[in-house]
């Protein structure tokens, strides 16, 4: 289950070819026996996420959950440790219903403040260590100042840029999955 943001959700895209889209279709071709199911909601926040989790895990039951969001806690200037208590709560309640955890970092524009984005920054990885969960460091390594790559409005990523976000999150989701596989 992808439990995420606007990002995720596919946001400003042609139908089919979100990342979470590309990811279903990356299982299936290396014969993973998977089924994805993308719970993320545009907008979302990590106090709406911590709102919404248990009735989503309840209805889908996952094995693994993707947990991608923060960033718009981020781009509203919300506390780095209201933003923690949130993700940690999530994964507490994932855990709780026995699925695994893939973290996803973001990165916040300079415009917030050296200071403001480089607790954002951090947040993500010692999360990731105090909670013993994976962690895909940033969901848009290698192409976040290409704004070739992004929608006029400079926040969400273009449809060229989906298989990108999936190569970001694949080799730190493949040890997930195998271990899955070996329940």
């Amino acid at each position: 289950m992808v439990y995420g943001d606007s990002i995720s959700a596919g946001y400003g895209l042609p139908q089919g070819t979100g990342w979470v889209v590309l990811l279903e279709q990356r299982l299936q071709h290396e014969h993973y026996d998977y089924k994805v199911i993308n719970a993320s909601l545009s907008g979302e926040t990590t106090l709406g996420g911590v709102a919404r989790l248990k009735e989503a895990l309840a209805r889908h039951q996952p094995q693994i959950v993707i947990l991608e969001l923060g960033a718009n806690d981020g781009l509203r200037g919300a506390r780095i440790d209201g933003i923690r208590t949130n993700l940690a709560a999530m994964i507490a309640e994932s855990r709780k219903q026995r699925a695994q955890v893939l973290l996803v970092g973001m990165e916040l524009p300079p415009n917030y403040g050296t200071e403001y984005t480089t607790r954002f920054r951090a947040l993500y990885p010692a999360l990731a260590k105090a909670q013993r969960v994976a962690l895909v460091p940033f969901l848009l390594a290698g192409f976040a100042a290409n704004r070739e790559l992004f929608q006029e409005d400079g926040i969400h990523p273009n449809a060229s840029a989906q298989p990108r976000m999936l190569d970001n999150v694949w080799p730190h989701l493949r040890p997930l999955l195998e271990r899955g596989a070996r329940r």
